[in-house]
């Protein structure tokens, strides 16, 4: 039988005074633990993005009235309150999930060896962004789901995904500087892709804001502007990214680009098809539920997708140095 070591009063007190040096100083995990870690903080931000159109297209975007409190009187949600108070109050509450994933992708990155402080700057700037997003959500609801601040709310989540991305994509790098794999003409025409990308996602959360799906039974006030015209301006964008996205394809084949850029953008090519034919699906069968739903997380997919493909155009080599001592992930180790 293994033998515990001793928690001593000085173990206590750097515990408390600074917990990820503790842990780390007791605990390397393996790289897989790292990556894994970082991967799951990206699939459980984009489920409560998903989680978050449920509750607008639900009707529930007000079953809790109030924020930090689900009412005045009640810090949860109350059977009188319905369904529509528990999918709200159910959605608050994976925030807190979410917290203790990104917690768990600082802790690991944190606890790698050689420590790797743009790792662990990528997970603290994942928090901050929850717990600024967490703000805004209860903002959203004292507003009365203004739309604007609606928008504001999923803007900030794909800014979330985004650095949550670059942190998956970075456990599986080194620490050395990026070596192109691209040249400037090719990371220009992605640069422009990206940004089409961050104009598109904009104009449709107009085209949310302007549409019928208010996020509550009552009649919440639109964005005011005509849903078909903003709807047809956000089709045009959807094309022009999938133009840029078959032109990058093309391109990275006539240069013999190498595979993973062609692979990523192959990858977005097919994301961006079958998330137009949902767009134009829910488009011309007046905005079901379902489809609003599956269009809002293909546009998490296209989002990622982007992202993966933006940073593809580089490579870090991992070195020697680089790679964390093996460690049993299974226990905490003695000092």
């Amino acid at each position: 039988m293994e033998r515990v070591p001793n928690v001593t009063r000085a173990d206590v007190a750097q515990a408390v005074r600074n917990p990820l040096a503790f842990i780390a100083e007791r605990w390397t995990p393996t790289q897989r633990t790292v990556q894994r870690a970082a991967l799951l903080s990206v699939v459980m931000t984009v489920v409560i993005v998903v989680t978050g159109g449920a509750v607008r297209l639900t009707g529930s975007g007000l079953g809790c009235p109030t924020w930090p409190k689900c009412t005045d009187e009640s810090l949860t949600a109350t059977s009188e309150m319905g369904l529509h108070g528990a999918i709200e109050f159910g959605n608050r509450m994976l925030t807190y999930v979410l917290c203790a994933v990104v917690g768990w992708a600082i802790i690991a990155a944190r606890s790698q060896k050689p420590m790797r402080r743009s790792l662990t700057l990528l997970g603290w700037t994942q928090f901050w962004l929850v717990m600024g997003n967490a703000v805004l959500g209860g903002i959203v609801v004292l507003v009365g789901l203004n739309p604007w601040t609606v928008a504001a709310h999923f803007l900030l989540s794909s800014a979330l995904i985004a650095v949550a991305v670059t942190m998956w994509q970075r456990t599986r790098e080194g620490d050395a500087e990026p070596r192109p794999l691209v040249g400037k003409a090719v990371v220009q025409l992605v640069w422009f892709l990206v940004a089409a990308s961050v104009l598109l996602i904009a104009v449709g959360t107009v085209v949310t804001g302007s549409g019928p799906h208010a996020g509550d039974s009552s009649d919440v006030p639109r964005m005011g502007f005509d849903w078909e015209m903003v709807s047809k301006l956000h089709a045009v964008l959807a094309w022009i990214v999938v133009t840029l996205t078959f032109a990058l394809w093309f391109v990275l084949k006539a240069v013999d680009a190498p595979r993973g850029p062609l692979a990523r953008t192959r990858d977005l090519f097919l994301i961006l098809l079958a998330q137009g034919a949902i767009g134009y699906v829910q488009y011309f069968t007046d905005l079901p539920e379902v489809l609003v739903g599956l269009h809002m997380l293909g546009s998490c997919l296209v989002w990622i997708a982007v992202m993966r493909v933006l940073l593809a155009l580089r490579e870090r080599p991992v070195t020697t140095a680089d790679l964390p001592a093996q460690a049993d992930d299974s226990r905490l180790s003695a000092v």
